[in-house]
């Protein structure tokens, strides 16, 4: 098994802070593609967002994650029982899981070991659904910045298995039973300083600094300040995409 990538314990807290928060529109939906509630395996959990949103439709949620760190700054529940376990090995039995769930994930999973596990899990019938969502859409000034740093500044520090989010799964195998999802959409109202955090916790970020010792942030707060007063409030939209797939 190859080595665990382990991207965001760095910068755990502002992974949690910063990133946006999943829609009640995610859970209703990911609710009604099961007939049973009973348990949850949210795969790849991180700070537990996920795992906290499908509290109130599923009775137990099993939130795994291979980064101690971001266990250790995920949100409580009594629901939830958190476990450090990699994707493609976990403690759960066979065939008790009503729901698998993979929020901004997949692209780090071995997939034919974790879709062995997922299909070990599940019960007949059950779902699996992954997500990921790319760059924010702010303004148009605002975005031509971010996409510019996203994709030449820092391009050469992101991951191959960040280039599956930038195409949209598009290249990542998933062999279940297709479910068409709806259009779900993210949307925060922040300020400059939020979207910067933002870009603080990608990880190739951390990589730069860590390479270089130089932090490209400084140059993008610069670009920003230019175009984004530092007490105007803007809306931040993210487009969900969903990969849903029943065994």
């Amino acid at each position: 098994m190859n080595q665990f990538k382990d991207n965001f314990s760095k910068q755990s807290d502002e992974y949690r802070r910063f990133r946006p928060t999943y829609p009640e529109e995610l859970f209703v939906f990911l609710s009604t593609l099961t007939d049973e509630h009973q348990l949850v395996w949210d795969c790849g959990t991180g700070n537990g967002q996920a795992a906290i949103g499908l509290t109130k439709y599923y009775e137990h949620i099993h939130a795994t994650d291979a980064s101690q760190r971001q266990l250790g700054n995920a949100m409580k529940h009594d629901s939830i029982m958190y476990a450090l376990e990699p994707a493609e090995k976990i403690s759960l039995k066979d065939h008790t899981v009503d729901l698998v769930t993979v929020g901004l994930a997949l692209h780090w999973f071995q997939f034919d070991l974790f879709y062995q596990e997922v299909r070990r899990v599940l019960k007949p019938k059950g779902v699996i659904a992954a997500w990921i969502y790319r760059l924010p859409t702010i303004s148009e000034e605002v975005d031509t910045i971010v996409r510019h740093f996203h994709d030449e500044v820092v391009y050469d520090y992101w991951q191959p298995e960040n280039h599956h989010v930038d195409n949209g799964y598009a290249n990542v195998p998933f062999p279940f039973a297709t479910v068409e999802p709806p259009k779900i959409e993210m949307r925060k109202t922040w300020n400059r300083a939020d979207l910067v955090g933002l870009v603080r916790s990608w990880s190739a970020i951390q990589r730069i600094i860590s390479t270089t010792g130089k932090n490209p942030i400084q140059d993008l707060e610069r670009q920003l300040g230019e175009v984004w007063a530092d007490d105007d409030q803007k809306e931040a939209v993210w487009e969900l995409i969903l990969k849903v797939g029943r065994v």
